[in-house]
């Protein structure tokens, strides 16, 4: 009897590991690419490396733990991050490739019910637009930090600078003292390539920017050397500037308090910022300048969210519309 059911056991065909998380579901994939379909080995790479940037991305979404709760915003808010680097077209149009592929044999093994990458339009069509937030959810979700704390005082500048300049979110969190003219409410960032622009900022970040700079940065770095122990704006208790993921994590749980249920990440007030500011008749010219965009083509997926949401405006509140 134990014979027979050895040999049973042995015999019986391995069943794929169900995929909970969008790591191990990669990893399967990978593994699919290898031995199933035979793929070369620089083409396998390829695939792991976009993939892996894609994980990289869900995980600072905080989406990668649930490969079922991936959805076509998180893909999408991923390869408007690539093209806001200005990563070019046809590289990003890859990498959804890559995702559509992985997409595709997770519906297939039903480990998902439904393919996110299909809603997706590749960037060589221009369609990829940005979800924003409006105005009164971004006021919102900028009174949400306690203010009333050293670190709610400090998210809450954060929040009003980020909204405020449209700066990316790695640009906020290794923000250096020497690169804030406080009298001049400028800042002097140092982007993508090393090039570097200067980007004004308004009255409200202004005297929340110097309030922090006078009282709130030095008790968080009170027991770590005090406010010259450290060069960046932005800092922890623990003397350290703020990361991605922290500033991240915070802006989710801010969501929750504006009562904002749409998906969120740093990268929707840039959105935000760049399309409020179209709306009210900016130049072009002069957002890919602040946002620090190489290719206007870049700056220009924000005229068509602008345009849309006038269409819809124009709907709602014209008689005859």
């Amino acid at each position: 009897m134990t014979d027979e059911a050895n040999t049973t056991q042995t015999d019986a065909p391995q069943e794929e590991p169900s995929a909970t998380s969008l790591e191990s579901a990669i990893e399967s994939f990978i593994r699919h690419m290898k031995v199933e379909r035979h793929m070369s080995k620089n083409t396998v790479l390829a695939y792991k490396r976009d993939l892996n940037q894609f994980l990289e991305s869900c995980q600072l979404q905080g989406v990668a733990d649930d490969v079922t709760q991936v959805s076509n915003e998180h893909i999408s808010e991923f390869m408007l991050d690539l093209m806001d680097a200005d990563i070019k077209k046809r590289s990003v149009s890859r990498k959804l490739s890559a995702i559509r592929g992985l997409c595709g044999y997770l519906l297939r093994r039903e480990i998902i019910s439904k393919d996110p990458s299909q809603k997706v339009d590749s960037p060589k069509y221009g369609t990829t637009i940005p979800q924003i937030l409006s105005l009164d959810e971004v006021e919102q979700l900028i009174d949400a930090p306690d203010v009333a704390t050293p670190e709610g005082h400090r998210d809450r500048v954060m929040l009003e600078l980020l909204y405020d300049t449209g700066l990316r979110v790695s640009e906020l969190v290794t923000l250096n003292m020497r690169e804030v003219d406080l009298a001049q409410s400028a800042l002097r960032i140092t982007g993508k390539g090393q090039h570097q622009r200067i980007v004004p900022f308004g009255e409200y970040a202004q005297e929340a920017l110097q309030k922090y700079v006078d009282e709130t940065r030095a008790q968080l770095l009170v027991n770590n050397g005090g406010a010259k122990a450290s060069t960046f704006m932005f800092v922890t208790r623990r003397g350290s500037c703020m990361t991605r993921q922290a500033f991240w994590k915070n802006l989710k749980k801010y969501a929750l308090i504006a009562g904002i249920t749409k998906p969120i990440s740093p990268h929707k007030l840039r959105h935000s910022f760049a399309t409020h500011i179209l709306e009210r008749g900016m130049d072009l010219r002069i957002v890919q300048t602040l946002l620090g965009h190489a290719d206007i083509s870049t700056t220009q997926i924000y005229t068509h969210v602008a345009n849309t949401r006038l269409k819809t405006v124009h709907k709602e509140h014209h008689p005859r519309a």
